[in-house]
Parts: structure tokens; C-alpha cells; sequence
């Protein structure tokens, strides 16, 4: 049975279309914002891009978090400057279509999968909550490896460069999640 999600709880109204249009237009530009800013991290600086999926995915169901990821796909597709490293490293196809293609093919993948695990509860528990996180961003990652070492070839150090330096900042994310979504369910039913 699918259950409620958070953006659901947050704002009830008769008017779906704008909630879900609106609710999209913000979350294309969180993901842009996340996409732009770095954060020093070791080994690597990360960008918050992957936990704003995450978090979208969760709070807004599969189907409305999937709108939201085409809309920032689209909105990449058509040129402008949304993904971390645009204008610098190309825009438009060209960039959706160079070394980390495959990771925004699982952004979109896991923005879906996360919103059916948040329907049918995996985001109001600690325990589920993790799990889905962790799927969430094997679902970015097996994607993004496979297209990178098919584009770069399985004879450079693939993992090297597109897994390993990446993993502790991913924990992070997960774990800021894991956190921020169960506590804000608990906010949500305080105020009910």
C-alpha cells in the first residue's frame, strides 16, 4: 500500500498540478545549487548534488521526483550551466554524454527508486531510512562505472577514478540523510 509522503504532508491542497509544478521547479534548482557548490572533503571535494537526490527521492515520491530529475535533465540537455563542471567542461549533450554520463542516467534511476521505497515507508525509520540510502547511491555508482569504463576503456583504473575517491564522502551524505528524513517526519507529526 503506498503511503503518504513527506512533500504530501507538508502541503495539502486541492491543487496538485501546482504543488507538483512547483515543487519540481524547486528541486531542479537544488540540484543546480547542490550540483555548483563544493565542499572541502577528503580525498576529494564533494558537492551535495547526490544527497539533494536522495532527499528529493524521498520527499517526493517516485513519480514527482522523477519529473523533478527530467526537468534537470532537460534543463542540462538544453544548455544551460545546472551540472557540476558546466560551463567549464562542456554543456548540453555533449557534457551529458562525456565521462559522467552514466552517473546522471542513476541520478534519474535513483531519484525513482528512493521515491517507491519513501511510498511504501523506508523513510520514517533510522534502519530503512539507510537502506534506501544506500541503494540510492549504488544506483548512482553501477551506472556511472559502467558507462565511464566503457567511454575510457576496463583497461584504465576505472574504480580509481570514478568509485574509491568518492565512497567517504557518499557516507556522509547517507548518513546526513539517514538522519535529516526520519527527524523530519517526527517534526511533521508533532505539528499534525
Amino acid at each position: 500500500m503506498q503511503q503518504a509522503t513527506l512533500s504530501d504532508a507538508l502541503w495539502q491542497g486541492e491543487n496538485r498540478l501546482l504543488r507538483n509544478v512547483t515543487l519540481a521547479i524547486l528541486g531542479s534548482l537544488a540540484l543546480w545549487i547542490s550540483a555548483k557548490v563544493q565542499v572541502p572533503f577528503f580525498p576529494v571535494p564533494m558537492t551535495m548534488q547526490i544527497f539533494v537526490i536522495l532527499v528529493i527521492g524521498m520527499a517526493y515520491g517516485s513519480k514527482l521526483a522523477l519529473a523533478t530529475l527530467l526537468l534537470y535533465m532537460a534543463q542540462g540537455a538544453a544548455g544551460l550551466p545546472v551540472f557540476a563542471g558546466t560551463p567549464e567542461k562542456g554543456i548540453g549533450y555533449l557534457y551529458m554524454m562525456g565521462p559522467t554520463g552514466g552517473y546522471l542516467l542513476g541520478f534519474v534511476l535513483a531519484a525513482f527508486v528512493v521515491g517507491k521505497l519513501a511510498e511504501r515507508g523506508f523513510d520514517r525509520s533510522f534502519a530503512k531510512t539507510l537502506l534506501a540510502m544506500v541503494i540510492g547511491v549504488a544506483i548512482i555508482y553501477v551506472p556511472g562505472i559502467l558507462w565511464l569504463g566503457t567511454l575510457v576503456g576496463w583497461d584504465k583504473p576505472v574504480l580509481e577514478w570514478g568509485l574509491y575517491p568518492f565512497l567517504p564522502a557518499e557516507a556522509f551524505k547517507i548518513a546526513l540523510a539517514t538522519a535529516v528524513l526520519p527527524l523530519a517526519w517526527k517534526a511533521v507529526k508533532r505539528d499534525a
